[in-house]
């Protein structure tokens, strides 16, 4: 099935909005396992080693990492979900030319 069609009797809009969202969850249950994996792995196999200055534990860069790219699916699925960058441009375009 292909995920670019809206199925019938849904407001495409609202559908996308539900598709970002959907995807964030899926998502994010990855994170949190993964990530709990490797904080377990850590404490569990000798936790005093640690990466660089401040003995900062070694976990902490892909928790922080993956989490940045979470932030910003977040913010795309719940802060800005009809943010459509196409869509606003044509708006544009289409109220510039109208004036002329």
């Amino acid at each position: 099935m292909n995920n670019d069609i809206t199925p019938e009797g849904k407001d495409p809009m609202l559908w996308e909005i539900a598709k970002k969202r959907a995807k964030f969850k899926k998502h994010l249950t990855t994170y949190v396992l993964v990530n709990g994996f490797l904080w377990a792995l850590w404490y569990f196999t000798n936790n005093n080693h640690f990466v660089g200055v401040g003995n900062i534990p070694w976990p902490l860069w892909s928790t922080l990492g993956w989490g940045l790219g979470m932030a910003f699916q977040y913010a795309d699925a719940y802060v800005f979900p009809k943010s459509n960058a196409a869509e606003r441009e044509y708006e544009k375009l289409k109220n510039t030319n109208s004036k002329f």
